[in-house]
């Protein structure tokens, strides 16, 4: 799945069959190369759901088993989230400082939260290349 595709994503509460949420920020953690949490808009009970706490990440919603997986942001959630590490959009840079691009999209494994690729006009970086995100580009050896 691309992260274009997954957001405005409804979060659905299994226990209800109620959306408690609208998917509006994938927060990935550039050290393990993966979605940490999703960040959650329109939801009475947070701003965060922990991507250990999603039930499935399906093609249509994603499902909880209760709204109060959803939270506040935790430390670890919170320095990883923001439009300083939003992904679509920013330059792609080499370690080296050589720009490679822009961002298109990202794609992601919706079992695993992994990141597999990120995508480009000029073709893909396999994720496993990334080192870090920050305000100004995404940087991958």
């Amino acid at each position: 799945m691309r992260f274009s595709e997954a957001l405005g994503h409804k979060v659905v509460s299994l226990a209800s069959a109620e959306t408690v949420g609208i998917l509006a920020e994938l927060v990935v953690d550039p050290q393990s190369r993966r979605v940490v949490a999703l960040g959650i808009n329109k939801s009475p009970s947070g701003t965060a759901l922990r991507w250990d706490d999603i039930e499935s990440f399906g093609p249509d919603a994603v499902t909880v088993s209760d709204a109060d997986k959803i939270a506040g942001p935790d430390r670890d959630v919170d320095r990883l989230s923001g439009k300083d590490h939003h992904f679509l959009g920013k330059r792609v840079l080499l370690t080296v400082g050589d720009e490679l691009g822009e961002v298109e999209d990202v794609e992601f494994n919706a079992d695993t939260g992994g990141l597999v690729a990120i995508m480009l006009k000029s073709g893909d970086v396999e994720a496993h290349r990334l080192v870090g995100v920050g305000s100004y580009a995404v940087v991958v050896d």
